[in-house]
């Protein structure tokens, strides 16, 4: 199973954006896609999976109320789906996380959890009780194949957040490779006013080739885990997961 989580960052940028990451999604045939601020209403879920064979589709608005804001998560898969949970958290920061269980062929239902985090640095007491309702979520839908958990975790790898998820789930990330793993950089135009917005500073460079939104990263060597669930951490961008359980 060929797995990918990535922020679109809604239309902002250039309106090229889109159809390039369509075309990057179409080349690398991902089975199970979870797409974040992705614009509603409009256009942009179709355009994104169109070709894609991601036939199912499961919106945020589809869920959850209104949270001020015109785009929000998708989950988008190529066999059928069914929202099994939602947990949220209504009030400062606002948070909330969906569960569904895949129709796997052949293999039977695997459960695919998809947080959507506080993105503020200074709600990190929010994330970490976000990842807690996560397990606990994890614990009462749980299948026979491993699940899958992957979004936009707003986190870095020694967070207090990040620390509470390794205890229970293997990080995909650090299965393939070293290297830190950010990918949200100044250098992309369209990530830098809101980094140094957010940041107040100017030293926070990651490598340029895992920054911009349609380049690809994938996992280079499938994880083979039997009975532990594959992780993956994400900071702002695109990722690749292949998954044999």
């Amino acid at each position: 199973m060929r797995v990918l989580t990535m922020n679109v960052q809604h239309d902002q940028g250039d309106p090229r954006r889109t159809a390039l990451i369509n075309a990057e999604v179409r080349r690398t045939a991902p089975d199970v896609a979870t797409f974040q601020e992705v614009c509603h209403p409009g256009t942009q879920l179709a355009e994104l999976t169109a070709g894609t064979g991601l036939i199912h589709c499961t919106q945020q608005h589809e869920l959850i109320g209104p949270v001020g804001v015109d785009h929000g998560t998708v989950i988008a898969t190529r066999w059928p789906h069914r929202v099994v949970d939602v947990v949220e958290h209504r009030g400062d920061p606002h948070w909330w996380t969906v569960a569904v269980a895949i129709e796997v062929p052949d293999r039977g239902e695997q459960l695919f959890i998809v947080p959507t985090t506080p993105w503020r640095p200074e709600h990190e007491d929010a994330r970490l009780q976000q990842a807690h309702e996560l397990t606990a979520l994890d614990a009462r839908h749980h299948k026979t194949l491993p699940t899958i958990v992957a979004g936009d975790f707003n986190a870095a790898p020694d967070s207090p957040t990040m620390t509470y998820l390794f205890r229970y789930y293997d990080d995909a990330w650090s299965k393939t490779t070293d290297a830190p793993g950010y990918t949200w950089t100044v250098d992309n135009p369209v990530a830098a006013a809101e980094i140094l917005h957010l940041l107040g500073e100017t030293d926070h460079r990651h490598p340029p080739d895992r920054s911009h939104p349609h380049q690809k990263h994938l996992a280079k060597r499938p994880l083979r885990s039997p009975g532990r669930t594959h992780l993956r951490r994400q900071f702002l961008g695109v990722h690749f997961l292949e998954v044999q359980s």
